[in-house]
């Protein structure tokens, strides 16, 4: 479903990004990429959603190749993933509903099929009662249960989650990482970076980048 071919990516002379990397991952699969802040995981996991294009070598999503993606077809490319980046705020200003609903009224579902489906999203980590809450009046670990399901919320493939327990509390970080295993449980590909211990020991498939190379994989 994901393959890596030889890919580089350099930013400047002296900042390379990724080194060399080659890997697959099979659909279904769940793959944690461990690796300390600056190893490249990131920047791995922006490039399967056309976020950053390869300076050399393939990545191929879905048969795609990224690199050969128009900036017309990142759109579609990116209906069939959800993304959990630290980045991707949730808006203040608006119920966590309505933040789940989002993804939806952008692609053109009309606001009753959106709200059912953010409901059932929400419902699915935890939060349906939380619905007409705003963010701020949220934990941490809600607010990213709520990041979760707006990632979910249009039946993704592929779940990319970029340290979503980070600055979590482990009762928090746990919640977290149960909902992204029950999507996982259903036959979602998930690609989650950490470099939370305790969560790698609980995982199938580890990837081990340092300095932007593959330095192992393992199955704890």
């Amino acid at each position: 479903m994901i393959a890596f071919e030889h890919v580089n990516k350099q930013y400047s002379a002296d900042a390379m990004a990724l080194r060399d990397i080659s890997l697959s991952v099979a659909k279904g699969e769940l793959v944690f990429l461990a690796g300390p802040s600056g190893a490249g995981k990131s920047t791995l996991l922006k490039m399967i959603a056309a976020m950053e294009r390869p300076s050399s070598g393939k990545v191929i999503v879905n048969g795609q190749d990224i690199g050969k993606i128009k900036p017309a077809g990142v759109p579609f490319l990116r209906r069939n993933l959800g993304l959990i980046f630290q980045q991707q705020r949730l808006l203040t200003d608006r119920s966590i509903l309505a933040n789940v609903m989002l993804p939806l009224l952008v692609t053109g579902a009309p606001k009753a099929q959106a709200e059912q489906r953010a409901r059932a999203a929400l419902d699915k980590v935890g939060l349906l009662e939380r619905a007409p809450a705003l963010p701020l009046a949220l934990s941490g670990g809600e607010q990213q249960r709520v990041a979760i399901a707006r990632a979910i919320v249009n039946r993704p493939q592929i779940i990319l989650a970029d340290e979503p327990t980070a600055n979590l509390d482990r009762a928090s970080a746990d919640k977290v990482l149960d909902a992204l295993k029950a999507f996982h449980s259903v036959g979602v590909t998930c690609l989650i970076s950490t470099h939370d211990e305790q969560i790698i020991e609980s995982a199938a498939r580890v990837i081990h980048l340092q300095q932007g190379r593959i330095t192992g994989t393992e199955s704890p």
